[in-house]
């Protein structure tokens, strides 16, 4: 029986209508308890500005995910899609709790960070700590490598390398949120081919809870991200290219596994770039700067808005050759 598409739609409203709701309650519940971000070195804003956007998102995924079970409980929904989703929920269930908390865990480190700073390998431990968690839950990569152990680290090392790569590329308004929205639909559209409805679902609740975001945030912000939400949009892009079977020894599709890689080629690529750059000038590479693509279009001529949508394109078009890969090789 053919999943009903109409689930996915409602999926992808909830996490849109929830933030959208949301964001200007935590906007105001950011100015009364002071979580701002302040203009200062490389940054452009002029005025202190709401760092709601991790609970902003995290309240679009948390809401429908919640009135999604209680509707689980009733006869709203037919037998049969009813079954299917209790199905899916038993055998991926304890997973997908783990990655719930996994997110509130990295939401939580990046307001914690917002508030103030901390050291990077403090950063870096909580991050492996959650990493490690999601691998030990059975959320792994599968390459050619047959080894649990090979699988364990490989995944762990994706998901710190990812969040960090989306994480520092959070520098002008819109540019991390937009980023999300065009991954996350991606890895819904190729979770959706390989018939995996809930991974499917998922996918699209945080790319609507992304795109309720998005108004507040582009082109001008009266909400940022912060570390909270970045951390949060980077943890779930890592788990999301995770989560749908790219390659299994059951299903060896060798050419499937470049489709992570390009969906994310941009915020990956800026990191290596960036991390380079820092390297041969001696400074370390968790360092901030002005080096990334975002800033080096600017430099140039371009204005803000222009490269903000410039690298949504770019990464839109990676996106496209992802999914063209992954359907020539089903």
């Amino acid at each position: 029986m053919r999943f009903p598409d109409q689930l996915y739609l409602l999926a992808w409203l909830g996490g849109f209508l929830c933030t959208l709701a949301a964001t200007p309650w935590w906007r105001q519940w950011c100015r009364r308890a002071g979580h701002m971000d302040a203009p200062g070195h490389r940054k452009i804003h002029r005025e202190p500005t709401p760092l709601a956007g991790g609970p902003a998102l995290l309240t679009g995924l948390v809401l429908p995910l919640a009135m999604a079970w209680l509707v689980l409980q009733t006869d709203w929904l037919d037998a049969g899609t009813r079954d299917r989703l209790l199905h899916g929920l038993a055998r991926r269930g304890g997973q997908l709790g783990v990655v719930l908390l996994g997110a509130l865990g990295m939401c939580l480190l990046g307001w914690r960070d917002d508030r103030r700073p901390l050291t990077p390998g403090i950063k870096f431990a909580w991050q492996a700590a959650i990493a490690l968690a999601v691998a030990a839950s059975g959320v792994r990569i599968t390459l050619f490598v047959h080894s649990p152990v090979f699988a364990f680290a490989v995944t762990v090392l994706w998901i710190l390398t990812v969040t960090n790569a989306v994480n520092i590329m959070d520098n002008m308004n819109g540019l991390c949120a937009g980023l999300g929205i065009i991954g996350t639909f991606c890895f819904a559209v190729a979770a959706g081919l390989g018939g995996q409805y809930l991974v499917t679902a998922l996918a699209l609740l945080m790319c609507g809870a992304l795109c309720g975001f998005l108004p507040y945030n582009f082109p001008r912000a009266s909400a940022f991200l912060g570390d909270s939400g970045s951390h949060l949009v980077g943890y779930l892009l890592a788990v999301l290219a995770i989560l749908p079977d790219f390659y299994s020894p059951e299903h060896p599709r060798p050419l499937a596994v470049l489709t992570p890689l390009l969906v994310l080629a941009v915020p990956l690529g800026d990191m290596l770039v960036v991390m380079w750059i820092r390297r041969r000038l001696g400074r370390p590479i968790w360092e901030g700067d002005t080096n990334h693509l975002s800033h080096r279009l600017v430099r140039r001529g371009w204005t803000p808005v222009q490269a903000v949508l410039l690298i949504w394109l770019i990464s839109a078009a990676c996106g496209a050759v992802a999914l063209g890969v992954f359907l020539a090789a089903l």
